[in-house]
């Protein structure tokens, strides 16, 4: 027992942890998950992951338990990073400013406690948090040195913007968030060819707006699989040496 409180002592507690930001008055919990073998001896890579439309709530717990957190806990060892999770309401999607400012303040309370590489901060997401990553990634094009958006877009579908009381016209346009994005920036994006719930289209249009640019975006569509192309693309094993290889030029360590 002394051992082992010696280590939380002398390095951290690990595991998936909980963690609570306030931005403008409002408290929004989130996770951390914090490797098994964590120590400040070194700096980590860290993960920003925007859950899907099911995880949403405020319990912040039920955003740790698909996607990237469950390859995670299927396979630790191709995750050495620290990981933030943060969870977007039900009544709110992850391209509202509130919610991309409580997943921003979550990535920076964690870049703080944690000796971090900050070349390789990382950001993805599924569904809902697939259309929050290219989003995020327009907003804040030079804070990611990848970005990883599953089965979403950039272009909602007519019945998202209409359930918003929106037209098509109040959003950017491939085009334009692509431009915002960057030739630059590493994307590796997935989707499932039998998609009903986001045709795949939506990760098509994305990328192709990006190759127009210059940008060498990979896109990847599993034949035959549905909305749930997550865990195909998590728990690939070239997925997390791809994204580790992903280093922010000009940007020092912590």
């Amino acid at each position: 027992m002394w051992r082992l409180l010696f280590a939380v002592a002398l390095f951290g507690e690990t595991g998936f942890l909980d963690r609570a930001v306030t931005v403008a008055g409002e408290k929004h919990l989130y996770q951390v998950y914090v490797p098994r073998d964590y120590s400040a001896d070194r700096t980590w890579p860290v993960i920003l992951f925007l859950h899907g439309a099911g995880e949403s709530g405020a319990n912040g717990i039920t955003q740790t338990l698909s996607g990237l957190p469950a390859a995670i806990r299927k396979f630790p060892e191709r995750f050495p990073a620290i990981v933030v999770m943060p969870q977007s309401s039900r009544k709110r999607q992850w391209i509202d400013a509130v919610e991309q400012d409580s997943a921003l303040a979550a990535l920076d309370a964690t870049l703080k406690e944690y000796r971090v590489d900050g070349a390789r901060v990382y950001l993805t997401g599924l569904s809902k948090g697939g259309y929050g990553t290219w989003h995020l990634a327009a907003r804040e094009p030079g804070r990611f040195a990848a970005i990883a958006p599953i089965c979403g877009g950039i272009v909602f579908p007519k019945r998202v913007f209409e359930s918003l009381g929106k037209a098509e016209s109040d959003f950017p346009s491939n085009a334009e968030l692509a431009k915002k994005i960057g030739a630059g920036m590493p994307v590796w994006a997935f989707h499932g060819g039998a998609d009903t719930t986001v045709p795949p289209e939506a990760s098509r249009t994305a990328v192709e707006a990006l190759k127009a640019l210059g940008s060498e975006a990979k896109y990847t569509e599993y034949e035959g699989v549905g909305h749930n192309s997550w865990d195909k693309a998590y728990q690939d094993p070239e997925f997390a040496v791809w994204l580790f290889g992903q280093r922010r030029v000009g940007v020092s360590q912590k």
